[in-house]
Order: C-alpha cells, then sequence, then structure tokens
C-alpha cells in the first residue's frame, strides 16, 4: 500500500498542475482611464501619461504590470503609440479578449466597442447618446496607430498643451462623426487642447492604456 502512496501523489500533483499550467492569464492588460488628469491634453508628456495609466491601475489592484499610454508623439523624435504597448494578447478589466496582437488590434476584428472598451474600474465609459458624451479619446494617432506626419498638430503639443492645438482622437463606442467615425483610434481632431475644448468635441481628456507585459 505504501509503495503506491508516491504515484498516486505524482497523479494527483499532476492532475492538479496541468490545467494550471494550460490555462491563459485573462486578467487586465487593456483599459480607458476613468479620468484624465483633469488639465486638459496637457498630461505631462508621455511620461506623464504613463504615470497616470500605472496610477490606475495600481489603484484598480493590476499594478504588478508595466503599463503605457496608447499615444503618439509627432515631431523630431517620432513615437508611433502601436510601438509602445508590447505585442499583446489584452483583457479589459472582465477578461474579455480585445485583441489578439497589434495586426488584431488595428483591424475590424478588435473588440474595442462600447462593451469591451471598458475602465480600469469595469465599468463603461459614456459614449454617443449618454450625458455627458465622453467617446472621444485622444491618441494622436492614425488608424494603423503610427504618428501623424505633416497635417498639424495632432498632439496638443505632444501632450503637454492646454491651449490652442489639437489632439487626434479615436470614438471608442465606435459611432459618431468626423472623417473615420467608426474608429476607436482616429475618428477626427479635437477642437482644441484646454478641458472645455475636449468636452466640447464629445471627450473627457481620457486616454488608453495597454499593458506592455
Amino acid at each position: 500500500m505504501n509503495k503506491n502512496l508516491p504515484i498516486f501523489a505524482i497523479a494527483f500533483s499532476l492532475a492538479i498542475t496541468v490545467p494550471t499550467v494550460l490555462s491563459q492569464d485573462n486578467s487586465m492588460s487593456f483599459f480607458i482611464t476613468s479620468a484624465g488628469p483633469g488639465d486638459g491634453a496637457n498630461l505631462g508628456g508621455i511620461d506623464g501619461a504613463d504615470a497616470h495609466c500605472q496610477e490606475l491601475a495600481d489603484a484598480a489592484g493590476a499594478g504588478e504590470k508595466s503599463w503605457k499610454a496608447y499615444l503618439s508623439v509627432s515631431g523630431t523624435n517620432i513615437i508611433n503609440a502601436r510601438d509602445r504597448i508590447g505585442s499583446g494578447p489584452w483583457y479589459n478589466a472582465k477578461g474579455v479578449a480585445i485583441a489578439q496582437n497589434l495586426e488584431d488590434l488595428h483591424s475590424e476584428n478588435a473588440k474595442t466597442g462600447k462593451g469591451g472598451s471598458l475602465n480600469e474600474k469595469g465599468g463603461e465609459v459614456n459614449g454617443r447618446g449618454d450625458t455627458p458624451n465622453m467617446h472621444d479619446i485622444i491618441t494622436g494617432s492614425t488608424l494603423n496607430g503610427m504618428a501623424i506626419a505633416d497635417n498639424g498638430d495632432t498632439t496638443c503639443s505632444n501632450w503637454t498643451n492646454n491651449g490652442e492645438g489639437s489632439a487626434r482622437v479615436g470614438h471608442h463606442d465606435r459611432q459618431g462623426g468626423g472623417e473615420n467615425p467608426n474608429s476607436w483610434n482616429s475618428a477626427h481632431g479635437s477642437r482644441g487642447c484646454s478641458q472645455a475644448d475636449l468636452q466640447g468635441t464629445g471627450g473627457n481628456g481620457l486616454f488608453y492604456c495597454f499593458a506592455t507585459d
């Protein structure tokens, strides 16, 4: 009887270990900020935006991951939003897959509608038809997640300006107006960079955050 105990123990260990190894981590790795810093598109630069993502993730219990803002930087030292966010897959706060990889994210397959693009608390962000409408999410990016070249200011002076200028925004609910009304990341430009300007075109200074690991 005792000779069989080691075999039983090994079998039991395998039974509980294999499912754990095969299971996939679907903890939160994507969210829309529940609030911006409150100074329009002045986020303290891209580093300030990253810090805001990390702070909100920390408060939501996901601070063990490294978080980056989905924002592009234009000008001399171009940074593409898509190059900052890792390789996926990404899951919202309810464990629903948003995209498997970068190509999936920047395609029609992305689950980035209102029901998928949740904030870090797992709540829906107001969209078109809600009061107030907050579906304009700042990105400064093209449909493919790249920085926009030769088109004036599309990043509110690389996220340091709360006055004149413009920020390229997407519609998290994938509806509305603009050149690309159904785009989650590049629908149109804002009318300015202040908090009031962003709110005036249907936003609130919110942005996307992605875990890179």
